[in-house]
This record gives C-alpha cells, structure tokens and sequence, in this order.
C-alpha cells in the first residue's frame, strides 16, 4: 500500500498580483508532495511569471467582463464559453483534488469548470471588496480566504475565512547591497533610496510627476523606479535607476529601498507591510476602477501602515512635499508596521487547502 500524490490546480492572472501569490504557495505545496498543475490564459502575464517553475501549464480562451456597455461583450462571450469547454477538457485530464483560484477573468471558467465535475474550488480574495471576476464564482467556492477582515462581511454564508496573503519567502532574503550593485549605486554619495512600483503593467500618472519632479528628487535621494512593460521615458544617471519589471531581483531592491511609492494592489501593500516599508500609496481613481485600491489604501492610513495621496489631488508639487512628508516621518510608520506585520498567509491558505484535500490510499 502507498500514498498516491495529491494533484491542485492553481488559475489566476491578468497582473501579476494575481500570480504571486500563488507563486508563494508553490515550496509549501511542494513540501506537503502536491503535484501542481497551472491553468492560466494564453497570452498573459501569468503565462510568463509561471513558465520560470517547471509547473505544467495550460492555457484556454479567456475573455474580460467589463461593467459597462462594450460590442467587446459579446465576442468576449463566446471566448469565456470556449474557455469554459477548454477547463472541462484540461480538469478531466488532470483530475486534481482542489483548485484554487487567485483571481483574474481566466477563473471563471476554471472555477465553474471545477463545479461541474465536483472538483472543491477554494478562491482567495486580496481586496477589501471582492471583484467581479470572483464574485461570479463565489457561489461554486468552497471556501473564500480573505486578506482584510472588512471582506467578511461581504461574503456569503459561513464561506470567508481571513488568512491574509500568501507571501514570497524570497522577499525576506534580499540584500540591500546586491541591490545597490544591481542599480549601479555602490560607488555613488550616499543618500536615501526611494523605490517607485507602478505594477506590472505600469502607473502612467505615477511615472509621469515622479519624472516631472525627479530633478528635485535626486538632489535628495536615489530612485529605484519600476515603470511598467514598455514605459521607460528616462535613460540611467547616477541615482536613478528605471526597470520595466523586476522578477528575481526585487527582494534585492526592496532591501536597498528606504521607502517606496506604490499603487494600492493588495498583493503589493501587504508585501510592503510584511517588510516595514514606509509607503505613500497613490490608488488608482475611482474613474479608472472600481474603488478597490481607495478602499485598500484607506484601511492601511487608518492603521497607521501608510500615507495616502489621491490620484485626484497628485500634482509635481504634492507628490514632492508627500515624499519629504513620509521621508520625515518614516520612523513612525516602520514602528506600526513592525508591531502589526500580518500573519502568515501561506500557512494560512495551505490550511484551508488541507481541509479539502485529503491523502487518497492505494
């Protein structure tokens, strides 16, 4: 008699908040001898975050559901239902024991793929309030893990369960002086370093007033700037070091950092949070979203965790005096940070996926 392997679907995508995190469940998994199979678009980022990890990877039809009137529905209609034939054919195939869903249009298919053949769906939410994408299969889920006990609430039934965000061990294991090599500042003066995350896609408002007012910034810091694929504007100097995105390195350069300036993903925040990262958080306008972020961002200057500057109010000259702001009071916001770093989501998450899976005997 021997213990046959558990198999688990991971699906997520679209940005790479919705891949890290189940990126930081892969060495837990592996310890607990899951075979982990990935189910993601064909063209997303996911499918390049995931293909660095050996893990098979299957792609299907995906399609966006947009809130507001778009010809683009329909069409993307067809794509989702495609989608939905294709997760059929890659689950019958695989045979998993648990899919979890991280979030990302790809999910909808997946998830109710995974009803259909009685496969357990566990979701995890990473925003105050549970987009779209998860709301639609948050009646196929067995579970929902959450990362903000304000979610609770929103949920249906006695699903939700708070575990916080699965976390990259690696995060924990950079070194500020790689990270000093990496963007050439070894040799120069040394000055605070001020780390700029626009997301994996990019944050075009960001970008442009932190390159309108980076003249008066280098007098007073070096600035690691993550732009985004395909927006770098300014060539290296001497204290400024732009990226499109930053996959292996980042733990390095995080290390380096004094302070970072970010959008409000959840994934991102709670990353900063984990680090005691003094942040100013500049969400993404409720005229370009659903408010998710401005609800993160909130929740963290409530607690004391961050700064918040509105999209709306960013201007050069608020973004620099917002900076000199978190500069001066950095110590404050490390100390809250330090003395209310989150749980540990990974154990968290590996807990709610150990209650619906078992060891099957043979």
């Amino acid at each position: 008699m021997g213990v046959k392997s558990m198999k688990i679907v991971l699906t997520g995508g679209g940005t790479a908040g919705h891949v890290t995190p189940n990126i930081a469940l892969l060495p837990a998994l592996e310890r607990r001898g899951f075979k982990v199979y990935y189910i993601g678009s064909r063209t997303g980022i996911e499918k390049d975050l995931i293909s660095r990890y050996g893990i098979p990877y299957h792609g299907i039809a995906s399609g966006k559901l947009r809130r507001y009137f778009d010809l683009k529905n329909v069409t993307d209609t067809f794509r989702i239902v495609k989608g939905l034939g294709e997760a059929i054919a890659v689950l019958k195939h695989i045979k998993p024991d648990v899919v979890f869903s991280k979030g990302g249009f790809v999910v909808v298919p997946v998830a109710v793929a995974a009803r259909l053949l009685n496969i357990p769906v566990i979701i995890h939410e990473s925003d105050i309030t549970p987009g779209l994408a998860n709301r639609l299969i948050m009646p196929f889920a067995k579970k929902i893990c959450v990362s903000f006990p304000e979610t609770l609430d929103q949920l249906p039934g006695n699903k939700g369960v708070l575990t916080g965000i699965p976390i990259r061990s690696s995060l924990w294991e950079g070194l500020a002086q790689e990270g000093l090599k990496i963007c050439g500042f070894e040799h120069l003066p040394s000055k605070p370093i001020m780390i700029v995350i626009g997301g994996s896609l990019g944050a075009m408002a960001i970008n442009r007033n932190i390159l309108g007012v980076l003249p008066r910034l280098l007098k007073r810091f070096h600035i690691i700037h993550l732009c985004g694929k395909g927006n770098i504007k300014e060539s290296p100097r001497p204290g400024y070091a732009p990226f499109e995105y930053i996959q292996e390195e980042l733990p390095h350069l995080l290390a380096a950092a004094d302070m970072a300036v970010s959008r409000a993903g959840a994934t991102t925040i709670f990353e900063l949070l984990a680090l005691s990262k003094p942040n100013l958080l500049i969400p993404l306008s409720r005229a370009a979203s659903r408010g998710d972020q401005i609800l993160n961002a909130a929740s963290f200057e409530k607690r004391g965790f961050s700064m918040v500057l509105p999209e709306e109010e960013m201007t050069e000259d608020s973004l620099y005096d917002a900076l000199l702001a978190l500069y001066a009071n950095r110590e404050a916001y490390a100390k809250h940070m330090n003395t209310q770093t989150p749980g540990d989501g990974v154990k968290q998450v590996m807990a709610e996926i150990g209650r619906w899976t078992k060891e099957v005997v043979t």
